[in-house]
């Protein structure tokens, strides 16, 4: 049986074969809005300034987010210190403008995202629902640029959900009133 970075090779190979399209010019740009979780927290302020529902969706959306966020730059990629993808195989359009330079294991915007839309989906289903494509989309996004392995994007994925779902022992927020 093949080694999984095998299989991580591979596929980031056969995503760096697509023919160029427009779409390379907007993944690239997805790519690069939600550095530094500035997407998420643009998404966010906008729940927030919504009373109920949202708002609690956007807390725990961007605590997920934050949390996730310092556990895998502060802690995760240090321990896995992965190589990133050559950047040379990257096709001119595709490339991002200055390449990252911390470790390749897991993705950190793949993990910001997953967290941020899990935890929004535990507060408002419907609205995590809608986020989550765009979330999927920073994801793939990385790949398509040439910066992280599939695996790498799909172990952030993991460990940013689970963050979010740990964050239900967080806080919880009743639903119905308090009897006294």
């Amino acid at each position: 049986m093949l080694h999984p970075r095998h299989w991580d090779a591979l596929l980031l190979e056969r995503v760096g074969r697509l023919p160029a399209t427009p779409v390379d010019r907007w993944l690239r740009r997805l790519s690069t809005t939600a550095d530094h979780g500035k997407l998420w927290a643009l998404i966010g302020v906008v729940l927030a300034l919504q009373p109920g529902q949202p708002r609690r969706a956007a807390v725990r959306g961007l605590g997920s987010m934050a949390v996730s966020s310092a556990l895998v730059n502060a802690v995760v990629k240090r321990v896995f210190s992965r190589v990133r993808p050559d950047l040379a195989a990257t096709q001119g359009e595709r490339a991002l403008r200055r390449a990252p330079r911390s470790s390749s294991f897991p993705s950190g915007h793949s993990a910001s995202a997953a967290a941020f839309a899990t935890g929004v989906a535990l507060e408002s289903p419907v609205t995590g629902a809608l986020i989550a494509p765009l979330a999927l989309g920073v994801g793939y996004s990385r790949v398509h640029v040439g910066v992280h392995y599939p695996g790498d994007v799909l172990a952030g994925m993991a460990l940013g959900c689970g963050v979010a779902l740990a964050s239900r022992h967080w806080r919880t927020v009743p639903t119905q009133p308090i009897p006294r």
